[in-house]
């Protein structure tokens, strides 16, 4: 049998500012039953990219022709008869040469949360180890010197000269860069489940601030210049929502049975389905029903977040208070007003009691604190 030599061709589109990437085979080969020379790909290059984000998607492009191309030639010229080991050999070996990077990327593409620590982690990764890793590379070894990088890592976006990447921060990577490896896993690019092997990275106990039902009830009458931002805070408190969960919902997910209101919802987070009850002033913060969603154009950043830092300064509380403290407290008030652990586990749709129980520590010590205050002259 004669051998057939594919070579990797370009075509001018019809489209006019890109070229199709294309395999051409000599002598042709058959298929379906007809001889042809050509086998399209699907792929493109820009002819003149405009921005790196055009540039980035010829190199990808141009890369990813590049191996089917060797695929194919490897494909039609390989001996008819293999052995067992040899063809598990040759399958191995093509699984290894396939690009991790690109896989790390396609998954993060696919991220509508948390974005910005997902691209964190991947300039963690190539500063570690460049743009060229391939499946092959991440060995269990691999996979522990990052985890060890990342404990001594310096914070690649802060202004701060060396300023470290803190524990806690570095364990949020490590979980992300093993949540690509169970992908690849899945996916059969990973031979075996490094997750077993690797470890993790502990975490630090932080202080998480929240609000008491007087600090709470100064917010609802304090004025505050942003009415969206206010009504979705206190939304949050009353239901223990994440700004992600808010910001998505609809009216079609606010149920009402029977004069009891719920919302059925997938959280963006955990994509977990969710029935939650929630309570008539909870619904009176989402306004009318003039738009779709009750938080239309609701941003979260740090323009925003200044509106909500004078809001709390206005109502005379002093202490630092995010978004996320809203369904702190939350937490915190249900667990002060004697809901069972378990309950508000569910409420925040928690899928670990482990996750709830750091709200039960802040109970301990609140609790402690209010004995304490009753002293007696002895």
């Amino acid at each position: 049998m004669a051998k057939i030599n594919v070579t990797l061709r370009q075509r001018k589109s019809t489209a006019g500012d890109r070229t199709i990437l294309y395999l051409d085979f000599y002598p042709p080969i058959t298929v379906e039953g007809r001889q042809t020379r050509r086998e399209y790909l699907g792929l493109f290059v820009y002819d003149h990219p405009r921005n790196p984000f055009d540039r980035e998607h010829n190199t990808r492009a141009n890369e990813e022709a590049k191996m089917k191309c060797i695929r194919r030639q490897n494909e039609l010229n390989k001996p008819e008869i293999y052995s067992e080991f040899e063809i598990e050999h040759l399958r191995k070996k093509e699984i290894g040469e396939g690009s991790f990077t690109d896989f790390l990327k396609k998954v993060i593409s696919k991220k509508t949360s948390s974005f910005n620590s997902w691209k964190s982690m991947e300039n963690h990764l190539i500063k570690f180890a460049g743009k060229d890793l391939t499946f092959a590379d991440i060995t269990e070894k691999f996979c522990k010197d990052f985890k060890d990088y990342l404990l001594t890592a310096k914070n690649l976006k802060s202004k701060i000269r060396n300023l470290p990447v803190g524990k806690n921060t570095a364990s949020l990577y490590f979980t992300k860069f093993k949540n690509v490896l169970r992908a690849a896993y899945d996916a059969g690019n990973i031979p075996i489940y490094l997750n077993r092997k690797i470890g993790s990275i502990g975490l630090d106990e932080t202080r998480r601030n929240y609000l008491t039902m007087d600090e709470l009830n100064k917010l609802v009458k304090t004025p505050c210049t942003h009415e969206m931002v206010k009504r979705a805070a206190i939304f949050s408190a009353l239901t223990g929502l994440r700004f992600s969960d808010i910001e998505k919902l609809s009216w079609n997910e606010v149920k009402v049975v029977n004069g009891d209101y719920s919302l059925e919802f997938t959280q963006r987070k955990t994509k977990g389905i969710e029935t939650l009850p929630i309570s008539a002033q909870a619904v009176s913060m989402l306004g009318t029903r003039d738009q779709v969603r009750p938080f239309e154009g609701l941003v979260y950043n740090s323009y925003k977040n200044e509106f909500l830092k004078k809001w709390v300064a206005s109502a005379g509380i002093k202490k630092k208070i995010t978004f996320h403290c809203f369904r702190h407290t939350f937490a915190t008030l249900q667990l002060n007003a004697g809901t069972d652990i378990y309950t508000v586990s569910k409420l925040l749709g928690h899928r670990d009691l482990k996750t709830t129980q750091v709200y039960a520590k802040v109970i301990n010590k609140t609790k402690r604190e209010a004995v304490d205050r009753i002293t007696l002259n002895f």
